[in-house]
């Protein structure tokens, strides 16, 4: 039995798409703080929606995905009901899996995993990392349920904050870089209809070569530049103003940002 503490859009796609893997809604609890949202998702689902304490008693593995500043709580209501053997998976930002194993009974396995919101689409790309008493066995459950939704990787928790910053928060850096080329095309008279279209399909076309190629982004990039031509023009703009510098330090201010959230 596997339990979705806080189902919220995140949680919510992570449901769905173990269903879409074939498990069956009776081998799945979901919690919720509202009444109306346990409601949908029994409807939407079929599901049973249950309280926390009884998610803890019934499941054989439990995935935490409260809001990070909504952890604490959720472990206080948690730890007098958890039997030892349980499995913890944390999809909680900054929340490291020291601070899950202090607050639950000694020696349960936890495992902590940062996905991003092309898990909606199955696109998801996630990575997972152990606790000081999560094992082989355990990681491998944590990919199971994952890897419906897109792609995992395993990686040191002292990566993950640098993974929060560089895939948890990524889709956005992508919608800002599309919205910024959008408004180029207007500002060269395209509709913003077509200006849309031509930039997601590049975008698309471009990460799909960039997957499947196996080529580095710097060989891709070359490709496209011709000498004296107009890609190599823009290029120059991007570097005049510093955009590859701007990029790098706004990740790292991402995961500076995941840090300070994680020290309260």
């Amino acid at each position: 039995m596997i339990a979705i503490l806080g189902a919220g859009k995140m949680g919510e796609a992570l449901l769905s798409g173990v269903l879409r893997a074939g498990r069956r809604p009776a081998e799945l609890l979901v919690t919720t703080r509202r009444e109306e949202r346990g409601a949908l998702l029994r409807e939407r689902y079929g599901v049973e929606v249950v309280t926390n304490a009884e998610a803890a008693k019934r499941a054989d593995t439990l995935i935490l995905s409260v809001k990070p500043q909504d952890m604490g709580t959720l472990l206080g209501e948690l730890h007098p009901h958890v039997p030892a053997g349980r499995l913890v998976i944390s999809m909680a930002a900054g929340i490291t899996t020291g601070f899950i194993e202090e607050r639950l009974p000694a020696g349960l396995p936890v495992v902590r995993v940062m996905s991003n919101t092309p898990v909606h689409v199955d696109e998801a790309m996630s990575v997972v990392s152990a606790g000081s008493h999560a094992a082989e066995e355990h990681l491998r459950v944590a990919e199971e349920l994952l890897s419906p939704v897109g792609r995992v990787l395993r990686i040191p928790e002292s990566l993950q904050d640098g993974a929060t910053a560089l895939s948890g928060s990524g889709p956005a850096y992508f919608y800002y870089l599309v919205e910024a080329m959008v408004d180029a095309g207007i500002l060269l008279g395209m509709p913003r209809a077509a200006a849309l279209e031509m930039v997601i399909q590049s975008a698309v076309g471009a990460a799909v070569m960039l997957r499947d190629s196996g080529e580095h982004p710097v060989l891709l990039r070359e490709a496209v530049t011709s000498p004296g031509g107009t890609t190599i023009a823009a290029i120059r703009e991007l570097e005049r103003h510093g955009v590859r510098a701007a990029v790098i330090e706004a990740i790292e201010a991402a995961r500076n940002r995941g840090r300070e959230l994680a020290e309260g």
